[in-house]
C-alpha cells in the first residue's frame, strides 16, 4: 500500500465509525488525530503518519467532503503556528502533552512576540526572563496578541541575556495563560471587535520543562512559527471560485445592475484569485518537512493585496448600502479573522498586510533570501542588547 491509499484507507475507516454530523467537533477531530490524520507528515503517534505534507490536501478534501469540521477553524494559532513549533523544537513530552488537545480545540493557543517597542523588529524586544533554579521568571508585555482571552497556552520569546546581541540573548517557552502575573486586556479595532488583546506578565514562573530549544536560541524556534504563521495566513488553497473571491461572486450575482467596467475589474480580481490558488498548490508541494522557506513571504504578501482589493470591491458593489455596519459595540469573538458581513469584510481585511509580517518586512525577505540583494544596513546587529539606544 502506498502513502496516497494509505491515506484513503484511513479517511475511510476514519468515517465509517464517526458521523461528522452526529458528533461533537472535538470528538470527532479527536479520532482524526488518533487516525494520524492530523497533520499527516507529523511523527506516527502525534496526529501524524510520518508521510508526505502535500498528503494532507487530500485528507481535508476527503474528510470535508463529509461535512467534518475543520481543526484551524477555533484555533488557528496553536494548528498553524503551534504544533509545527512543538515538532520541530519540543520534547516528546511536549508533543504527546499538547498536540492532541490543541488539534481538538479543548485547548486553545496564541503567540506572544510583539510588543510595543519591537513590532516589525521583533528581535529588539525587551520583555525578561530571568533563571530561578528550575524555573524563569518573566517580566514584560506583548502587544496584538490574537485570541489571548480564549487561550489556555502561549508562545513566548523573552531576553534571557542582554549582553548578547539581540538575536543571540533570547529563549523560548511555552506560558501557562493562566498561570499568576498574567493579564489579558482587550485591543479593540475599527470592527468594534477585540479579536486582539495587550498581555501583561508579572513574575511569571514558567518551569525549564516549557522551554522549546536551547536556551539564547529563541531566535531560530521564532522563526519556526514565523515561517508556518505567514503560511497560515497566505498559504490557504480553496476551491476554484473559493475562499474570498467567492463572496465578489455572491454579491454580483444578487446585484440587478452592474456596469462593463465593474465586470472587467471582477474578472480581474478572479484571475488573481486563482493565480494565487495555483501559486500556493506549487509552493505546498515543494514545501518539505519542517520550517517552511521564503514562499510562505510570496503568499503572504500577495494574499494581503488580494483580500483588500476583494473586499473593497464587494463594498463599491453595494453602492450606499456598502457604507452601513451593523454595530460597533464591544465583542471578544471566539476566533480570528472572522466576519459576518461584508463591510466587516472591509474593515477587517485592512489588517492583512500588517499582522503576520508587514508587507514591507515580506519584501525585504524576499529581497534578500530569493533575490540576492544586499541587506539593510544594521548598525545594531552585532551589539550587545543592551548597548542598543531604545527609545
Amino acid at each position: 500500500m502506498n502513502d496516497e491509499e494509505l491515506v484513503r484507507e484511513r479517511c475511510a475507516s476514519l468515517l465509517a465509525a464517526n458521523d461528522p454530523t452526529s458528533m461533537r467537533p472535538r470528538d470527532f477531530l479527536g479520532a482524526q488525530f488518533d487516525a494520524g490524520l492530523a497533520w499527516v507528515h507529523f511523527p506516527d503517534g502525534h496526529g501524524g503518519l510520518g508521510i508526505a505534507p502535500g498528503l494532507q490536501k487530500m485528507v481535508s478534501e476527503l474528510l470535508g467532503a463529509a461535512s467534518a469540521p475543520h481543526a484551524g477553524a477555533r484555533n488557528p494559532i496553536g494548528y498553524g503556528m503551534g504544533a509545527p513549533t512543538i515538532v520541530a523544537h519540543g520534547s516528546i513530552a511536549q508533543q504527546e502533552r499538547y498536540l492532541r488537545p490543541l488539534f481538538t480545540g479543548e485547548e486553545v493557543w496564541c503567540q506572544m512576540f510583539s510588543e510595543p517597542g519591537a513590532g516589525s523588529d521583533v528581535a529588539s524586544l525587551a520583555t525578561t526572563a530571568l533563571r530561578d533554579g528550575d524555573e524563569w521568571v518573566l517580566n514584560g508585555q506583548k502587544v496584538w496578541t490574537t485570541l489571548a482571552h480564549l487561550a489556555r497556552w502561549g508562545m513566548v520569546i523573552a531576553r534571557s541575556d542582554p549582553n548578547l546581541p539581540k538575536h543571540k540573548g533570547m529563549t523560548y517557552f511555552v506560558i501557562d495563560m493562566h498561570a499568576p502575573g498574567v493579564e489579558v486586556r482587550p485591543l479593540r479595532q475599527m470592527t468594534g471587535e477585540a479579536e486582539f488583546n495587550e498581555v501583561f506578565m508579572t513574575d511569571v514562573r514558567i518551569p525549564d520543562s516549557e522551554r522549546l530549544g536551547d536556551v539564547g536560541e529563541g531566535w531560530g524556534v521564532a522563526l519556526t512559527t514565523l515561517m508556518n504563521e505567514r503560511v497560515s495566513i497566505g498559504g490557504a488553497i480553496p476551491p476554484r471560485e473559493g475562499g474570498i473571491i467567492r463572496e465578489a461572486l455572491r454579491v454580483w450575482r444578487a446585484k440587478q445592475t452592474t456596469t462593463r467596467v465593474q465586470r472587467d475589474e471582477l474578472i480581474a480580481l478572479w484571475i488573481e484569485a486563482e493565480v494565487l490558488r495555483l501559486t500556493n498548490i506549487r509552493a505546498s508541494q515543494l514545501r518539505r518537512i519542517g520550517t517552511p522557506g521564503p514562499e510562505g513571504s510570496v503568499s503572504k504578501i500577495l494574499a494581503a493585496e488580494h483580500n483588500k482589493k476583494v473586499t473593497n470591491f464587494v463594498v463599491d458593489l453595494l453602492g450606499a448600502e456598502g457604507m452601513l455596519y451593523t454595530s460597533y459595540e464591544m465583542v471578544r469573538p471566539t476566533a480570528s479573522m472572522s466576519w459576518d458581513c461584508e463591510q466587516k469584510g472591509f474593515l477587517r481585511m485592512r489588517a492583512n498586510s500588517i499582522e503576520g509580517g508587514t508587507t514591507e518586512v515580506m519584501k525585504n525577505i524576499l529581497g534578500e533570501r530569493v533575490l540576492g540583494l544586499p541587506g539593510d544596513i544594521r548598525v545594531d546587529k552585532a551589539l550587545a542588547w543592551k548597548d542598543v539606544p531604545r527609545s
